[in-house]
């Protein structure tokens, strides 16, 4: 990997994290920090880690938070597998269960 995308990937983690502190008293800078690791993310080409990857809506692009803004649930329908419901725009995130 090279300097600058190993920056790009610090400073995501940073700023998810910033934002996870950030969220219940103020929502819309947790916001802004999440928006900023999204557009470093696109600019230098870095894939978001798994981590962080999941709490974001790829549809409004809002930061997640279970019981708060989005709903969690665990189906067994056709393979398991949990749902993440943003509650804000109505977008659902599938992810399997192995």
């Amino acid at each position: 990997m090279s300097y600058t995308k190993d920056i790009a990937v610090q400073r995501i983690n940073i700023l998810f994290t910033l934002a996870e502190r950030m969220f219940f008293s103020h929502p819309e800078l947790a916001q802004r920090y999440v928006d900023l690791a999204r557009r470093i993310g696109m600019r230098c080409k870095v894939r978001i880690p798994r981590k962080w990857r999941r709490r974001f809506c790829r549809k409004c692009g809002s930061f997640l938070w279970p019981g708060v803004n989005c709903r969690v649930r665990i189906r067994q329908n056709r393979f398991p597998h949990i749902v993440i419901t943003c509650l804000k725009c109505g977008s659902q995130k599938r992810i399997p269960i192995k």
